[in-house]
């Protein structure tokens, strides 16, 4: 099983962290050793001061499928789900400024929140799909996927080229604008359609 990322997937994130928007979506991976275990807290790590939380679609893949293209890709999942992509941004911008690799900073132990998964077929249109994470009962990020620049069926055609896809796989769509710090004894519950999919407290 892996976990596939996509990065600046949404336009006011894009323009909230400065960066350039991206021509061709922006992957990374993270191992399956970043899932954070079932009813633990996160622990921020002792390498970081600037733990961030990013809150995401989540699409698990339930079959094998290479170059899938976009209008079967509907086929290669049943289940959506809702995450956070813990990020030290303190490491992350300072491997960017270097020009190097983001996995110390993405994809450290415990860094991928992954809540329960629903049907897709109780969620309605994938495409507008109302997400949220509130972080000690305040509002801090209110996502929906329609202003996703490149949507769910998009982002499995284009990852598949590059990795084979298989069942059980985890894709990471995107975190919209409200991403921040994270301390200790704040708690983070995330919803689809207001719908409580996970609650994390972190230590």
């Amino acid at each position: 099983m892996k976990i596939i990322c996509i990065g600046r997937n949404y336009a006011k994130h894009i323009e909230e962290l400065e960066n350039e928007k991206p021509e061709n979506p922006v992957i990374f991976l993270k191992p399956d050793s970043a899932i954070l275990a079932k009813n633990q807290p996160f622990f921020i790590p002792p390498f970081s001061n600037d733990i961030h939380y990013e809150v995401e679609i989540l699409v698990k893949i339930n079959k094998v499928g290479k170059y899938i293209e976009s209008k079967f890709a509907h086929k290669y999942y049943d289940e959506i789900g809702l995450g956070i992509d813990f990020t030290a941004r303190d490491l992350q911008n300072d491997c960017k400024a270097k020009g190097l690799p983001w996995e110390k900073a993405k994809a450290f132990d415990g860094s991928a929140v992954v809540g329960s998964f629903l049907p897709k077929e109780s969620l309605g249109d994938l495409n507008n799909l109302s997400f949220t994470l509130h972080k000690n009962d305040e509002l801090v990020q209110d996502g929906n996927t329609k202003a996703m620049l490149w949507k769910i069926d998009e982002l499995i055609a284009y990852v598949s080229q590059f990795f084979t896809l298989k069942k059980g796989d985890i894709l990471f769509t995107g975190t919209p604008a409200g991403v921040g710090k994270i301390d200790e004894n704040d708690v983070l519950v995330g919803a689809i359609h207001q719908q409580k999919v996970f609650s994390i407290k972190v230590k």
